[in-house]
């Protein structure tokens, strides 16, 4: 089993709650041959404005991956303007481990995450549809949520 972690919008994390299904861009097919049913993925959401306030960056749940990756060009997400028409063809049925009540915020966590190599420039380990972490870093994130790890 791997552990993921997904960058995503709220938008489509409130997407992925409601329906079970992640997906990811075109240009991040190569993904799909590497995600397994049993992998876990912690939902990361980004830094948004919603009105006058700013929401910061989080972790809203996780879920673990109960189909082979398929395509499926059916709209569903919501795709950030600088993406054009992306639908996020690649895709995969989710079932919740933990949907957490609050968002776990991101930032007091990046200390102790081993896959933050980087810790001023955290950022840069989020900027892809996916990426592994550390057994230690998904359980960490777990614990921190108040979640069984």
């Amino acid at each position: 089993m791997t552990h993921w972690i997904a960058s995503s919008n709220r938008d489509n994390a409130e997407i992925v709650r409601k329906k079970h299904i992640w997906g990811v861009p075109r240009r991040n097919r190569s993904l799909m041959d590497r995600v397994k049913p049993g992998d876990t993925i912690l939902l990361y959401v980004r830094q948004e404005k919603a009105g006058d306030t700013l929401l910061p960056s989080a972790v809203t749940g996780a879920y673990e991956v109960v189909s082979e990756p398929y395509e499926d060009t059916t709209p569903l997400f919501v795709t950030p303007e600088h993406m054009g028409d992306e639908v996020f063809p690649f895709r995969m049925k989710v079932r919740p481990v933990a949907v957490f009540t609050e968002p776990l915020e991101f930032k007091p966590l990046i200390p102790d995450l081993k896959f933050i190599t980087n810790k001023r420039m955290w950022s840069g380990h989020l900027r892809v549809a996916m990426r592994t972490i550390p057994e230690e870093d998904y359980h960490l994130i777990l614990t921190r949520a108040g979640e069984e790890a």
